[in-house]
């Protein structure tokens, strides 16, 4: 590239910074975990909670978990105090569950060990529980006021647009991440910071980004090549694959038998219903854990995870007495009777919380049909 070139670059490069602070101070968000435009930072322990929920999870979703953890615990060592089961109930429905795994680890390795202080830099963040570059970089940032490239998935359209980058995602990462080093300035990189995840969130959209009202319009590459939405390029999808399996309501006395998850793996320490296990092409009913009259629902539960379908199947087994569900503890596992009017509260994960409404809805229609009857 010619002198000029460069040059021309540098200024471009120069010149993001200030333009999108400006619009930021006049356009920013009102969320609940920041603070307005240069005002006095907010308290880390809100910004990096926010941050964990935040992950692969858009703000509206957000916003109530927040409001509500935050007024159950609101502060870390409150949090580090929390029951795993009461934590974990508090969670159901956010989804990427081992988040709440690490949120408590994080919480009582702060409270205990660095005396309710979050470290103040990228590195000490780091090196958290659960804590990866991206939200120590935005902590750093955003409560610290350090210098750190925060780069999520906002950032990276935001900066493919603006440099045209033809490397498609995932191999572009370490190209947009260097790129959006040089527009960090050095003042206000929480302002900026935040300023770009906006920019991303409501203007630099991935469809129809509009331009027209982009504080960053006249130094896009993207919009000078007239194609904005062509950017961030990305290789192909592999499909997701579909697995099948079976949850099983068994209900005695107005109570349905609910186990806890393995900590470790997919929803771990979550409380829900009993289930075989979920393989990829098996759609044979498998044996059921208990010997009785199930009864199978028509229509399975379709849950989509991040790297595969599930279609769950509701079997359901109506125990004559209470008495009769004494076997369960050792056939599927420990577990708790809880009352089925009580189910939508007991905190668990969207995929067995569907499953819990059908069979409720299922039994509810074999009620009306034995009263009619």
């Amino acid at each position: 590239m010619a002198v000029d070139g460069l040059i021309a670059a540098r200024e471009m490069e120069e010149a993001v910074a200030p333009a999108l602070l400006a619009h930021y101070r006049r356009h920013a968000r009102l969320l609940p975990w920041r603070s307005p435009p240069g005002a006095p930072p907010p308290d880390p322990y809100r910004v990096w909670l926010s941050e964990i929920m935040l992950q692969q999870t858009t703000v509206a979703a957000v916003i109530p978990y927040y409001k509500r953890f935050l007024a159950r615990w609101p502060t870390v060592e409150a949090l580090a105090a929390a029951e795993d089961g009461d934590l974990m109930a508090a969670w159901a429905g956010l989804g990427y569950y081992a988040r709440a795994r690490n949120l408590l680890a994080c919480a009582r390795h702060v409270a205990g060990s660095l005396g309710g202080r979050f470290p103040a830099d990228e590195a000490g963040l780091r090196a958290l529980p659960g804590v990866g570059a991206y939200t120590a970089a935005a902590v750093a940032a955003i409560a610290f006021r350090q210098r750190s490239v925060v780069v999520d998935g906002n950032v990276e359209r935001v900066v493919s647009r603006l440099f045209a980058v033809e490397t498609p995602l995932p191999a572009a990462k370490p190209e947009l991440r260097a790129l959006a080093e040089r527009i960090t300035p050095d003042e206000d990189p929480g302002d900026f910071a935040q300023a770009m995840m906006d920019l991303g969130a409501t203007i630099c959209t991935p469809r129809n980004p509009a331009c027209l009202a982009c504080p960053l319009s006249g130094l896009c590459a993207a919009r000078a090549r007239g194609d904005p939405a062509r950017y961030p390029l990305k290789a192909a999808k592999k499909a997701r694959p579909t697995r099948s399996g079976t949850a099983y309501w068994v209900e005695a006395g107005e109570a349905v038998w609910l186990v806890r998850r393995p900590d470790k793996g997919l929803l771990g320490g979550m409380l829900a219903l009993p289930t075989s296990d979920w393989l990829e092409d098996e759609m044979v009913l498998p044996q059921a854990p208990l010997t009785g009259d199930w009864r199978l629902l028509n229509q399975p539960v379709r849950h989509v995870f991040t790297h595969f379908a599930l279609d769950l199947r509701v079997a359901m087994l109506r125990l004559k007495e209470p008495g009769d569900g004494a076997p369960l503890v050792s056939q599927l596992g420990p577990g708790q009777w809880c009352p089925v009017d009580a189910v939508d509260q007991a905190g668990l994960p969207t995929v067995f919380a569907r499953a819990a409404q059908a069979a409720m809805e299922a039994r509810k229609q074999e009620n009306a049909d034995d009263e009619s009857a």
